[in-house]
Parts: C-alpha cells; structure tokens; sequence
C-alpha cells in the first residue's frame, strides 16, 4: 500500500518515530516537513490529500498538534474522507464504517505507542462496504 505523510513542526518527531516504527514495511512518501521551524499545517494537508486524490498514494497520514488543524484543511478536497483519531477503536471504525483515506494524528494528545497502534490499526482494516457504502457515496 502507497501511504503519503506528512506534518507541521509539531508533528516532526511523531512522524519520525512512525517512519522508523509501524511505517518501516510500507512504502511511504514523506512530504515533509522535516525541521521544527514554523510551517502551516493546511500546506502540508494539501500536499498529502494531492496525492491520494490523484493516485499517488491510497492513503494519506497528516500530523499536526492536535489533528484537528489536519482534518479541517484535508476534508475540503474532494474525495478526501479524514479521520481525527485518537484511539484504536476510532481507527478501526473510521476505515470500516467511513472508508477514510486520510488519518489526522495530534503530536501533542498522543503518545508514540498510542499513536503506532492507531496506524497500525488503521492501515489494517478494510472498509465493510454494505450499508455504509451508500452512507460514504452521500459524503461525496
């Protein structure tokens, strides 16, 4: 699976532990940003949902300090269907219920084992399709 990631200067050492973690086996393309030095997190959301929007990736992971900045700028592209997760339990639900293609994580609500499983979970779980295939068209 193609994932792109990326993050603001709050999510730099998150996504760090991620790449070197859980990310290690799966073929990732790192946007940046790669310093602490300010960045604006709705840069780095477009240069991640670009890709999953066109094919690049099929699914995107964004970091900011809350994840909340994250998802707000990813959900105005469309197609993009992003999820703040901050809980194993969400992420499962998030992909089996909703199909989100892109998953916000908070640098500063988590901890780095939390956060593992999280992506861990997320990027294992499929979409259950069924009911909740028409409920995801009505988001589009």
């Amino acid at each position: 699976m193609q994932i792109a990631i990326g993050n603001d200067h709050a999510g730099v050492e998150l996504k760090k532990r991620l790449l070197a973690g859980v990310l290690a086996d799966h073929d990732v393309t790192d946007v940046g940003v790669h310093t602490m030095d300010p960045a604006d997190y709705p840069d780095q959301a477009q240069l991640v949902t670009a890709r999953v929007q066109e094919g690049q990736a099929e699914r995107g992971i964004l970091i900011c300090g809350t994840g909340i900045g994250m998802a707000m700028a990813a959900g105005k592209r469309p197609g993009i269907r992003p999820a703040q997760c901050a809980d194993p339990l969400s992420a499962e639900l998030s992909r089996l219920h909703n199909d989100a293609n892109v998953l916000c994580l908070g640098a500063r609500m988590l901890g780095s084992a939390m956060a593992e499983r999280i992506v861990e979970v997320w990027l294992a779980t499929p979409f259950s399709g069924g009911r909740h295939a028409r409920r995801v068209a009505k988001i589009g």
